[in-house]
Order: C-alpha cells, then sequence, then structure tokens
C-alpha cells in the first residue's frame, strides 16, 4: 500500500526557514505527480506546490513563488519543500499527496494518497 510521511514541520520566526520531507513508499513512483498542500485553521486545503516525480516540471501557488522551492530525489523516494522568509499567513498542517492521474495538479480532489501532514507555525 502507498504511504506517504511528511516531516520537518515545528515553531519558527517570522522571517525563519523549514525544510519539509515527504518519505514515499509502496508504490512505483516513475510518471506520479507530487504535491505540496496546507491547511490553515478554518481554511480548506490549499495547493502549495507539485513536481513531477520523473521529471523537471514544477508549479507553485502565487502566495508561495519566490519564497519556496520543491524538489525530489528519486533515489531515495522523497519530495521536499525547502520555506524560507516564512510569513504568519504560512502556519498551517501542511500535506504530502501524490497522484498517477494527469489533471490540473492544484486541485486536491485529483490527488489519490495523502499523508498525514505536519504542523508549520510561524510567529510573528
Amino acid at each position: 500500500q502507498v504511504q506517504l510521511v511528511e516531516s520537518g514541520g515545528g515553531l519558527v520566526q517570522a522571517g525563519g526557514s523549514l525544510r519539509l520531507s515527504c518519505a514515499a513508499s509502496g508504490g512505483t513512483f516513475s510518471r506520479w505527480i507530487m504535491g505540496w498542500f496546507r491547511q490553515a485553521p478554518g481554511k480548506e486545503r490549499e495547493f502549495v506546490a507539485a513536481i513531477t516525480w520523473s521529471g523537471s516540471r514544477t508549479d507553485y501557488a502565487d502566495s508561495v513563488k519566490g519564497r519556496f522551492t520543491i524538489s525530489r530525489d528519486n533515489a531515495k523516494n522523497m519530495v521536499y519543500l525547502q520555506m524560507n522568509s516564512l510569513k504568519p499567513e504560512d502556519t498551517a498542517l501542511y500535506y504530502c499527496a501524490a497522484t498517477k492521474v494527469d489533471a490540473p495538479v492544484q486541485l486536491a480532489s485529483f490527488y489519490n494518497y495523502w499523508g498525514q501532514g505536519t504542523q508549520v507555525t510561524v510567529s510573528s
């Protein structure tokens, strides 16, 4: 069974950095799309970033462009989200997600597998 496990969240002050990791197991991930989503208290889950597992295409939400970087390490079945210049509005539970469906990467409903999430809290 496919499993996604996030790690790297924590409490950080505004302007700081964190690197989130997603460990994928239980599947053959060639041609898969990996994404990061987040859900803040009182808000719906929103798209953050996505990357093709075996390609170079990346997509970012406008709110994180220039600050966040998504990357992958196929040999280790790992996906990362480097978050710099963090803002209080980045506070959320961050989820790693995966899909084999060739669909708009920003739509959470098209992702088949999800991790349990890792909490990121940014203080002022």
